[in-house]
Parts: C-alpha cells; structure tokens; sequence
C-alpha cells in the first residue's frame, strides 16, 4: 500500500464526512444515543451514552487514579464495574498489585456472566492531584498501540474520572485529548505496517463512552479533535522509517 494514498484517502475522508451520524430509536428501550464521525485510517470514532459494563466490544479501555492509601473512590459506573466483577478492581489496588501508576496497564477477561466487554484494559493515569490533559493524550496513544497489540477490531473507552472523584479536568477536554493521543498512535501504527515492520490489523471503531450530562459536549469536543489531529497528520513526513 503506498502511505501517501493511504493518508490522502483519510484526510479526504474526514473533511467529506464530518457530518455526524445519529443512531436512535423511538422507544425508551431504543439504542442508546450515538453520534460518530469517519476518523483517518478508515476508522470511525464515537460517543456513546453507555457505561463499561454492558458496552459490547473487543477491548473495553478504563483510565484508572493511581491508588489512594487512604481509600479509592468508587461512583456510579466504576462501583458499577468494580461490582460487576465481585471486587476485582479495589482488591487489585488495595493489594498494591496494580497501583494505576502513569502508563501501567493491566489486561484481562472478566469472568463469566458478568459485564458484556470480552477483555478489559485498565491504564494507570498517575496521581489525580497531578492530572493533565498531556497524560490523557498519553494514555490515548498508549490504548491504540497495545489495541493493535492485541488485534482488536472494536474498542472502547471509558475515562470514568468523574466516577473516582476527580473534577480536575474537563470531561469533553479530556475525551478530547484521549483521542488525538489515539488519532496520531494509530496512524504511525498503520505506517509500520505499511513498511513491513508490524503485522497488519485494523481498528474498525473507537467509541468513547459518556453519561447523559456530559454526551453533547463530548460530541462537540472530540468532533474538534478527529479535524485537528488530521491536519497534524497531513504535515507528517510519509517516508520510510528506515534510511537506506
């Protein structure tokens, strides 16, 4: 595949298809709300007014605060998972086994009968007191790199700060930054591949999940960040990684 076509393809893509895609119902059981746009590397990115545990996905991503002696706040949608996994997630920090550190992850598969994602990702953020919109990005382009690691075709995230008591960033802001980090991850991803240097796979969807009061502002900001990171993307050099 010549990489230069590839981007060309995408960024036209992106500049054509902006226009979000409503998914809804009429019924109060309808689909949950959805608004998503075309993505570079034929990727479509989401926002979904869904929760972690009955999302269905490849690879359920989860941003997790670094472990607080103290005691680790549990709200609404991560008590609801920690829950749904008979503790799993509290007895893993309170035992120091996964503290949440910056970029440390952790993967598994939740047991049977129990939320509907059919592996999850958890990515440390560090301490909340020191949460940037910077470490967000970080954690974007470290969940599209280990996404690829694993072959997954459908991922989704769920930031879920709010629901671990931090406010220190603004939930659009911080979906957004998620997804430039993922945007420019997964494009040097594809160009690896193009040059041979990674097995081929491919990401079909990214969705990021949100809850009623923070849908339409997630929507708007990370519209804004998938036409943002393209034009980043359009002043990449398309050579080859390797000098000759």
């Amino acid at each position: 595949m010549n990489p230069d076509s590839s981007l060309r393809h995408s960024i036209v893509g992106v500049f054509l298809c902006v226009t979000f895609l409503w998914v809804s119902g009429a019924s109060a059981d309808a689909t949950p709300a959805e608004k998503a746009v075309q993505a570079p590397n034929g990727q479509v990115i989401s926002v979904k007014m869904i929760g972690p545990i009955t999302q269905t996905t490849d690879l359920q991503i989860i941003c997790i605060l670094k472990h607080d002696p103290a005691g680790d706040k549990y709200i609404e949608a991560i008590e609801d998972f920690n829950q749904k996994l008979h503790r799993l997630l509290s007895g893993l920090r309170d035992r120091g086994e996964f503290a949440g550190e910056l970029g440390e992850t952790l993967l598994f598969t939740p047991p049977a009968n129990s939320i509907t994602p059919r592996q999850v990702l958890l990515i440390g953020i560090g301490d909340e007191k020191e949460i940037t919109l910077g470490k967000l990005q970080l954690v974007g382009a470290i969940a599209a790199r280990e996404a690829v690691r694993l072959g997954t075709s459908r991922v989704s995230f769920a930031p879920a700060l709010r629901d671990q008591g931090s406010t220190r960033v603004d939930v659009g802001d911080g979906d957004a930054a998620f997804t430039t980090g993922w945007i420019l991850a997964y494009d040097t991803e594809k160009k690896l591949m193009d040059q041979g240097l990674s097995a081929p796979t491919d990401i079909s969807s990214l969705t990021i999940e949100a809850g009623p009061k923070y849908f339409e502002a997630a929507v708007s900001k990370v519209a804004a960040a998938v036409q943002t990171a393209t034009q980043m993307l359009r002043g990449r050099s398309q050579a080859s990684y390797m000098n000759n």
